[in-house]
């Protein structure tokens, strides 16, 4: 008795060729505005730090919690919890309920008196903030074929330099003529308005499931159960994850910039926050686009993995970074290095996380990109921020000349292991991806 024929598992994404639509492009701006809101709130604080500081009577360690683990362990470990709700949920009416939690909370921040008073709607904030990018980047893996995958993980995180700029934009202009915590008013005003918006947006179909059919309702112990699989059985995923951590250690301590800025290379506070902002968005605006074209084509050319696009990249900037932070304020050094600063981390965003998309079963993409973003902030950010503030008392009290610069040049030096990471990541690339493409050809995946 013959057995019936298996029907044939669904394509993994990289082999479907479908081209991207109107739609899917405008769905893909929108989701990039709501990134650039993020990172607008995420960094307005370490934006106006030469005002909030002096103005709340804030140590160097009280701002690094702030802009750290304040906001951080909230943001990380929700993280992990909206991504598996992105897995399972319908994701645009997920992400408006966290814009308007994040957006009342921003609002909120502007009433702060105090160090506990900020700290507070900081913490409550990353658990609004923590449903955005695992739902928007499993609603653009769904829209756009593999071949433009680093594309538009670069495009929506065009969200960072943008947002960064802007919130440096906004300290520079915007803060003298209101006040700062107006700014903040203002900001949770926006964000309230662009919520309502999202509830009019439709659900996509999910890539790897047929059209009209719901994602599986998998517990979260078995979703837990399959990303550790996952991490376990991909080493070009696990060295991937690891390279972004180490280079969001000087990312971390770069909160500080602003500070170093104006008191260690003798800035204006107002001129130096509108030239970074300016530098800042068009620097990173380039890089953004540059890193995810430019590594899908590497990939083609060279068949390669993206992160090894990662690695050469890094060894070309990586000299100029430890010049920055050594040359005099205003010479020509200080300004490349500031522009290519915010340049590669633009070219950072579309080839780390089209590849954690792409090297991940679809059932666990949401919650994969949560865990790596808990990574990125919990472990990368948080010891950058929180590690630099402590140095930099510690210094102080220590009466050690430049505490800023030489903090920031210990967390550079320190984040140039992202290299060695990308380029391990990058050799097994090919290989794990093979394996997971085998799996779902065999209805394993």
């Amino acid at each position: 008795m013959t057995q019936p024929e298996k029907p044939p598992a669904t394509p993994p994404p990289d082999l479907l060729a479908e081209r991207a639509t109107s739609g899917d492009v405008l769905l893909l701006c929108f989701l990039t505005l709501l990134n650039v809101l993020n990172f607008v709130d995420r960094q307005l604080l370490a934006s106006f730090a030469n005002f909030i500081v002096p103005d709340l009577g804030l140590s160097n360690t009280e701002f690094g919690l702030l802009t750290g683990f304040a906001f951080i362990v909230f943001y990380a470990v929700m993280g992990l919890f909206m991504g598996a709700l992105a897995d399972r949920l319908h994701r645009p009416r997920l992400i408006a309920a966290g814009l308007a939690l994040w957006s009342l909370l921003t609002a909120a921040s502007g009433a702060a008196r105090n160090f506990a008073t900020l700290a507070v709607p900081r913490m409550l904030i990353g658990v609004g903030e923590s449903a955005l990018t695992p739902a928007s980047m499993s609603l653009i893996t769904d829209r756009f074929p593999s071949r433009l995958l680093g594309f538009a993980a670069g495009f929506y995180y065009m969200g960072v330099p943008i947002g960064v700029g802007c919130s440096l934009l906004v300290a520079g202009y915007l803060g003298p003529a209101i006040g700062w915590r107006n700014c903040f008013y203002l900001l949770g005003a926006v964000g309230l308005v662009l919520a309502v918006v999202l509830l009019f947006v439709k659900e996509v179909p999910r890539r790897g499931l047929a059209t009209g059919t719901a994602p599986p309702r998998q517990s979260f112990g078995e979703m837990v159960r399959v990303t550790a699989k996952a991490l376990r059985s991909s080493p070009a995923l696990l060295y991937t994850i690891a390279g972004g951590v180490a280079l969001h250690f000087v990312l971390g301590a770069a909160a500080f910039d602003q500070l170093w800025f104006v008191q260690e290379r003798g800035f204006d506070r107002v001129f130096i926050a509108q030239a970074s902002g300016w530098i800042g968005m068009v620097g990173g605006i380039m890089g953004n686009l540059f890193g995810g074209a430019g590594s899908d084509w590497f990939m083609r050319r060279f068949n390669q993995g993206r992160p090894m696009f990662l690695f050469w990249l890094g060894i070309v900037f990586a000299p100029v970074g430890f010049v920055y932070r050594l040359a005099p304020g205003g010479s020509f050094w200080f300004w490349l290095g500031l522009f290519l600063g915010f340049f590669q981390l633009g070219t950072f965003y579309g080839p780390t996380f089209s590849t954690v998309q792409e090297l991940v079963p679809t059932r666990i993409r949401a919650t994969v990109v949560a865990f790596y973003i808990l990574m990125l902030n919990l472990v990368g950010l948080g010891i950058g921020i929180t590690g630099g503030g402590i140095m930099v008392d510690a210094l102080i009290a220590r009466g050690v000349p430049e505490p800023y610069t030489k903090t920031l040049l210990t967390f550079t030096v320190i984040s140039a292991s992202a290299m060695v990471f990308f380029f391990l990541a990058g050799r097994s690339y090919h290989r794990d991806k093979e394996r997971l493409e085998a799996e779902w050809a065999s209805g394993r995946g």
